[in-house]
């Protein structure tokens, strides 16, 4: 038997290449997958660990806790603990360190990088062994800098240009005095690292004489725990805390490891599609082979083979089947690995320099994964295979279904989607976060539900076709009549196309319903025209908003002033508005009483009050951050979004006490402006230059705000795009591999229609129709429960976005189907030629 099997697997090269492509695919997705992430995070653990290269040991301050109740702050760490930190016996240089954000402009004056990774430090002396210089000197004073080499080859920048710079302030123009190299993690993904001399980066930073982290470099010979030994007996161990440099490039390395879990598991996750897509396939090609064997199998039982026999050269086949494709999907799984590394640095995310990481566990489940899931797949046909009973030897025709067998498939398929739906419309009822486990849980029922059923939901479906198939002639009523001949296989054909088109669609919908529902947040709540915020999403100096106010054709402004303290006892979040403008750049429907901030009168959203038992009238209790208590009125209940929500208090209430319990002042998260004309270029160009032009703080319109959430959705939706196109290559192949073994089986039948007048063309067109039929029944099953999934996933969005509306993009699902029905002409060019050039003498002959 087990030669039998390996001489089956020979004979049948061509029939079981689709096969081996369709586990291959798959294969090659999840180790390239392993290949990429490993790579990745084994170059980014390298990295970090040089940037510790300089530091045996770390010290970081305590927090101290403040009397009083009033807040706690950290212990200061002073050059007076650096010198004490240096002189250490085992220590051979002390470094205090300063880090704060700075964005420094392009030649255009736009930012360069993204705000949170445009960063700034201090270089230490004239010397700084962190960060070795490629030309130049060290900066001396406030005018000088240095950047860093990437920054400086994106920008275009050398030594002594004037670059625009920020931080957290305004406007500044130093010189370049010198350009430096870093192992800087946000330098490599696209940020970037500007340094200046220790003096101005503590003025710069608000640290004056004081730094973050003081670097302990150990003598040759002291290991890094004699060292901090030393250290904590030279230091007051209440101020200050030490870690090894050992353990802060371990808990890196882990934090590395953590995060790109969450990635390689998102890839993983398109991997198994494509593999459950490829495992329709599989099934299928096993399901056609058995059935053509039929004479042979029931021939091999009459001599004397078992059912286990039987069973067991089949998924012998497999074995070797999903041995060959693992190979193959291994190999093209390292070539993806190296290919999705050069694509990070096309996309300007180049990776740190490392080797190719193929461990021992890709390969492993490499090959578990293609033979595993291949066997699995021709499990269910080699059972068939053995209840082939010995008198079918007598008829070349494989035995139809029985109606018990239907009926059985029929009710369990409508049992599964029944409890899909069920479980799917009542996660919609639940919480975002309580729903979302139900959800993927009727989700997965229902297309196995939708699975089961599709032999019986192709015959009415595909016969709504007829009268279009009609103009065709002959060969459209043959394409007809084929397609559901035998509508398992059409089923397992469709359904491959099915599940790729399903999510494809749920996604997009949900894109598209996100997209409408940020505009509307922004047009239906927001009266203002413009909204300014720093660029790191960090706060505003107060100061913004004046220089605003006082701007030209401004004539309206108000800050959204972040404030922490309790209401009635228990913790509350608070905005700090211009009572007196706040009307007008805003406009929230109002649940009860009026939207009037102002004094100690305040407006809460409705939730919170809701949660608190609130309602107009009702008067609260306020304790600030400084410990200070004042009784407030609600003046009115308000309906909330995502941009606003909370207490709204007014600032001339609020900043009294903010003023005296931070030594900072208070600071904005956003400074609303409306103008006298609106929106224009000219407007937002205006407001910029009275800003001095800075870097960082952007200036943004309502579609500004809009575009910069949505391009989360759209790069997220390009690489969900980009991942399924793989499930659908696999679909494609499904197809081909359907059509092609198909017209084997039918060769006697080609030949008769050949041998009665049909001609070469009319053969093509039937097998080329036939393809079309099942890839639009594939893609209109596919669409209908994308779009149904989309509805449903909306429904949990929107219990926590009241704006959001479901959209359905009839154009995008226009073009989806449209695509669908070019992969059926494409995937029948190879079978329709096939069938055109059968002999059809000698397939009339065939058996």
């Amino acid at each position: 038997m087990f030669r039998t099997a390996l001489r089956n697997v020979l004979a049948h090269k061509a029939r079981l290449l689709m096969t081996v492509l369709a586990v291959m695919l798959g294969v090659a997705f999840v180790s390239g997958t392993l290949v990429f992430t490993n790579s990745l995070s084994a170059a980014l653990q390298k990295q970090s660990a040089k940037g510790f290269d300089h530091v045996d040991v770390a010290i970081t301050p305590e927090w101290r806790e403040a009397e009083g109740g009033r807040a706690g702050e950290y212990y200061e760490l002073t050059r007076e603990l650096v010198d004490d930190s240096a002189a250490v016996p085992g220590a051979a240089q002390a470094i205090g360190t300063v880090q704060g954000f700075t964005a420094i402009a392009g030649k255009d004056g736009k930012l360069l990088g993204n705000g949170f990774q445009s960063q700034g430090g201090n270089y230490w002396g004239a010397k700084d062994p962190r960060y070795p210089l490629v030309s130049g000197v060290a900066p001396k004073n406030e005018g000088e800098i240095l950047i860093d080499s990437e920054t400086a080859k994106r920008a275009g920048y050398k030594v002594g240009d004037t670059v625009r710079m920020s931080v957290d302030g305004p406007v500044l123009e130093p010189e370049i005095t010198g350009i430096f190299t870093t192992d800087d993690g946000n330098v490599a993904a696209g940020g970037s690292l500007t340094l200046f001399d220790t003096a101005s980066a503590q003025k710069l930073f608000g640290k004056a004489g004081v730094f973050d982290e003081i670097a302990v470099k150990a003598k040759d010979g002291v290991s890094d725990t004699a060292l901090r030994a030393q250290l904590e007996k030279a230091l007051p161990s209440d101020a200050v805390q030490t870690t090894t440099g050992t353990k802060l490039a371990d808990d890196q390395a882990r934090a590395i490891a953590s995060s790109m879990s969450g990635l390689k598991q998102g890839l993983l996750v398109f991997a198994g599609i494509s593999l459950f897509v490829g495992t329709f396939i599989i099934a299928n090609t096993f399901t056609m082979l058995v059935a053509q064997r039929t004479k042979e199998l029931a021939l091999m039982r009459a001599v004397g083979a078992s059912r286990r026999q039987v069973t067991r050269s089949v998924l012998i086949e497999a074995f070797a089947v999903g041995t060959v494709a693992a190979v193959a999907g291994l190999v093209a799984g390292v070539g993806i690995g190296v290919g999705l590394r050069s694509l990070m640095g096309t996309l300007d995310a180049p990776m740190p320099d490392g080797p190719l990481v193929i461990s021992p566990g890709t390969i492993a489940s490499a090959f578990a994964v293609g033979i595993l899931v291949t066997m699995l797949a021709a499990w269910l046909p080699g059972r068939r295979a053995a209840r082939i009973p010995p008198v079918a030897a007598m008829s070349a025709l494989h035995a139809q279904a029985t109606t018990k067998s239907l009926v059985l498939r029929n009710t369990l398929g409508s049992l599964f989607s029944g409890a899909g739906v069920a479980v799917v419309l009542a996660a919609t009822t639940m919480d975002g976060t309580d729903g979302q486990v139900p959800m993927g849980l009727g989700a997965v029922l229902l297309i196995i539900g939708v699975f089961i059923l599709t032999p019986l939901l192709s015959r009415p479906l595909i016969a709504a076709a007829a009268p279009v198939l009609r103009v065709f002639g002959v060969s459209g009523k043959l394409a007809r009549q084929n397609s559901v001949r035998n509508p398992r296989r059409t089923a397992a054909t469709a359904s491959a196309l099915m599940i790729g088109l399903t999510l494809i669609t749920g996604m997009t919908v949900m894109a598209g319903s996100l997209q409408k529902s940020i505009d509307k947040m922004a047009a239906s709540a927001i009266e203002a025209d413009y909204m300014v915020s720093m660029a790191n999403g960090r706060s505003l100096s107060p100061d913004v908003e004046k220089k605003l106010k006082q701007a030209d054709g401004v004539t309206a402004t108000s800050p959204m002033r972040n404030a922490y303290g309790l209401v009635d006892g228990e913790d509350a979040y608070m905005t700090g508005v211009n009572g007196a403008t706040i009307g007008e750049l805003t406009e929230f429907p109002v649940v009860q009483g009026a939207f009037e901030v102002g004094g100690t009168r305040i407006v809460v959203d409705e939730d919170t009050a809701k949660s608190h038992g609130w309602k107009a009238g009702s008067d609260v209790t306020i304790t600030y951050e400084d410990d200070e208590k004042q009784r407030l009125t609600i003046a009115g209940v308000y309906q909330a979004n995502e941009l606003v929500s909370g207490v709204l208090i007014d600032t001339a209430t609020l900043d009294p006490h903010e003023s005296e319990a931070a030594d900072s002042g208070p600071a904005d998260m956003m400074v609303m402006v409306k103008t006298a004309d609106g929106t224009s270029d000219a407007a937002k160009e205006a407001l910029e230059k009275t800003l001095g032009t800075n870097p960082a703080i952007k200036v943004q319109d309502k579609q500004d705000l809009s575009n910069e959430i949505a391009k989360m959705f759209t790069l997220i939706l390009n690489m969900v795009y980009g991942l399924l196109a793989m499930a659908v290559i696999v679909a494609i192949l499904g197809v081909v591999n359907t059509l092609a073994m198909s017209v084997f089986e039918r060769s006697q039948e080609i030949g008769m229609l050949r041998a009665i007048g049909l001609d070469r063309k009319g053969i093509k067109r039937m097998v080329r129709l036939e393809s079309l039929v099942i890839s639009l029944f594939g893609a209109v099953l596919g669409l209908g429960l994308g779009v149904f999934f989309g509805w449903a996933a909306g429904e949990l969005v929107g219990s926590r976005m009241a704006t959001y509306e479901l959209v359905l993009p009839w154009a995008r699902m226009g073009i989806f189907l449209l695509l669908a029905a070019v992969v059926g002409v494409l995937a029948a060019l190879w079978p329709a030629r096939r069938a055109a050039r059968l002999n059809m003498l000698q397939a009339i002959k065939a058996e």
